[in-house]
């Protein structure tokens, strides 16, 4: 008798398990639909963000093109009439480069003032070959430096690759990390325009 008492337990057991099985599923399953679409209108808004954000990037990237940073020049100036000056003098004197007044659209200092640090300063060219030229030959200048003038994204991923290349050093190891910036790099630019130039065809003089 306490067997049969066991077995119908046991039946009775295994039927409640299948029961709570199909519910579940069925509960999932109802829940899943109602995700889906939520799932599927989250992963278009994700693809139409990164869109939007490679088409702010690559804004950015064109309104900064014609821009160059100068570094650790003396804040001494009285005006930006000063500071168009002593770059020209600058760019004159270390790269014997003639830089005219109509080759610069802007320039400026960025940042709040600071007693005990002179802030950059942004050149913003009319001629994109003239700072090509300038960066070809920035290695010659004596008391300052110049960089590009880089979008924000383009500097955090090159902060992220460095602490990364530094912890990869600790460990003996060297990697040569490359960052697309859709910019080809002055050397390229130059070789580029100095091909175009070649393959122009020759004018012959007739008399």
């Amino acid at each position: 008798m306490e067997q049969q008492f066991q077995i119908f337990f046991d039946k009775i057991k295994i039927e409640m398990d299948m029961q709570t099985t199909t519910i579940t599923n069925s509960l999932l399953q109802k829940i899943e639909e109602k995700l889906q679409p939520i799932i599927e209108e989250n992963k278009n808004l994700k693809e139409k963000i990164e869109v939007l954000e490679n088409k702010i990037n690559k804004l950015e990237n064109y309104k900064k093109k014609n821009n160059l940073l100068l570094f650790r020049l003396e804040e001494t100036e009285k005006s930006s009439l000063d500071l168009f000056n002593t770059v020209k003098e600058i760019m004159k004197n270390d790269l014997d480069i003639l830089v005219n007044d109509s080759d610069i659209q802007n320039i400026y200092r960025i940042g709040n003032r600071n007693k005990d640090k002179s802030r950059p300063l942004l050149i913003s060219f009319t001629n994109y070959w003239k700072k090509v030229e300038i960066l070809k030959n920035k290695k010659r200048l004596k008391d300052v430096y110049i960089v590009e003038d880089y979008p924000k994204t383009v500097l955090e991923k090159r902060k992220l690759l460095q602490e990364q290349l530094k912890e990869e050093r600790a460990k003996g190891k060297v990697y040569i990390y490359k960052i697309k910036t859709h910019r080809k790099n002055a050397y390229d630019l130059m070789r580029d325009r100095s091909n175009s130039n070649s393959s122009l065809p020759s004018i012959n003089k007739t008399n």
